[in-house]
């Protein structure tokens, strides 16, 4: 077993006018180290399509998931989606990555556009044997996988791109493999990857896209582990086990919150270096302990992190708030979201005294759900996620 892992992004743009997208993508995990991908572009757009998009990559992906064959897959495909009555077909087209333990990529392509992959900074070629299943034309492709791979999955809207507009005959595939290619060598995660290609998108069909446009990137990359301390222990006595627990794992250290940060500084025998310079108004300032990699304030901070987690998921909107910043949240933000695959939370019951104020709006409770809400986050963004209480 290798320690490869999948970090996988994806964007959608809508049609001009239109509140549902017609394309859709799935996840489906097999494991912890396979999984089955499906990007499905339902017919036309709206309702319509995604109702098309929508069964389509949920039975492909389940089905696949659960070991049947692609041509079953297909075959149900075809039986279940409804036909349009105007156009008098009924199908959704369809790309799915199924990867087998970190080490193979399976690719299955029918009438989008061609899977793109680069490797060592360059868009390559990859052999693709062609099958006819109920008369469709499918290609199907094998792939070892390395570290670095970059996978793009698109629906026709990105190369659609520009019709009229910007190109004659829209972004051509080659077009968007050049693009994206040029930025294979900065390091971008998935997520943000997928963002770029899309914006692009958005800007070609100048801001009212003629059609649904979506960008799924896998990233092939090493495994990362992250550590993150979070609150005293409920028992003074367990603080010498949760700090020889914490330190003692491989991987980044960070420690939210002030009571936790002195406790660790005299575990460690370490002068904690406290700051009062106020990288921006709304989240509080950073501190230093040798030894440890990243020290800030707790729930504050931590509310922000999780902002910033949410809106990564959904429009990845506030990237440019995170992505450049030098305060508590921004950096966390960087070093989980981008940095990490494994994260390891060690987080203490204790009840801060001074949260009882009444006219503050945080307590106890806040605090849990902070961590329950970022731990579920971080886990739809593909991450491992461990959390051990104190």
């Amino acid at each position: 077993m290798n320690d490869l892992c999948a970090d996988i992004g994806y964007k959608s743009v809508n049609h001009v006018g239109e509140q549902l997208c017609g394309d859709h993508i799935d996840i489906v995990e097999q494991n912890e180290n396979s999984s089955v991908i499906v990007l499905a572009d339902g017919l036309g757009s709206g309702v319509k399509a995604s109702i098309l998009s929508t069964l389509t990559s949920k039975i492909i992906s389940t089905m696949l998931a659960a070991g049947l064959p692609l041509e079953e897959c297909v075959s149900t495909i075809a039986a279940t989606l409804p036909v349009c009555s105007v156009r008098g077909v009924a199908y959704s087209t369809f790309t799915i990555v199924h990867l087998i333990d970190n080490e193979i990529a399976e690719l299955i392509q029918y009438d989008n556009p061609l899977v793109i992959l680069i490797r060592d900074e360059k868009v390559i070629d990859y052999p693709r044997t062609e099958m006819n299943i109920g008369g469709k034309t499918i290609f199907r492709s094998e792939i070892r996988l390395q570290e670095n791979d970059i996978f793009i999955m698109m629906s026709d809207g990105c190369p659609h791109a520009g019709i009229g507009l910007a190109f004659n005959f829209g972004w051509k595939r080659e077009d968007i493999a050049d693009f994206m290619e040029g930025l294979a060598p900065v390091g971008y995660t998935a997520k943000t990857l997928s963002t770029i290609l899309v914006d692009e998108c958005d800007k070609l069909y100048g801001h009212k896209p003629g059609d649904d446009a979506t960008a799924c990137v896998i990233r092939i990359r090493k495994r990362v582990p992250m550590n993150i301390l979070f609150g005293p222990p409920s028992n003074r006595d367990d603080c010498d086990r949760m700090m020889s627990l914490f330190f003692s794992k491989e991987g980044k250290h960070i420690i939210c919150g002030g009571t936790t940060s002195t406790i660790a500084a005299n575990w460690l025998k370490k002068p904690l270096q406290a700051s009062l310079h106020f990288e921006r108004g709304d989240v509080p300032p950073i501190a230093s302990i040798e030894g440890v990699d990243l020290v800030t304030e707790g729930v504050i901070t931590v509310n922000k992190v999780l902002e910033y987690a949410k809106d990564h998921l959904d429009q990845n909107a506030l990237y440019e708030h995170w992505s450049l910043k030098r305060d508590g949240a921004s950096l966390i933000s960087r070093m989980l979201f981008e940095e990490a695959t494994d994260i390891n939370f060690y987080v203490g019951r204790a009840i801060n005294p001074a949260h009882q104020n009444p006219d503050l709006p945080i307590n106890f409770s806040i605090k849990m759900n902070l961590v329950q809400e970022l731990s579920a986050a971080l886990r739809q963004m593909g991450k491992r996620i461990k959390v051990s209480y104190f």
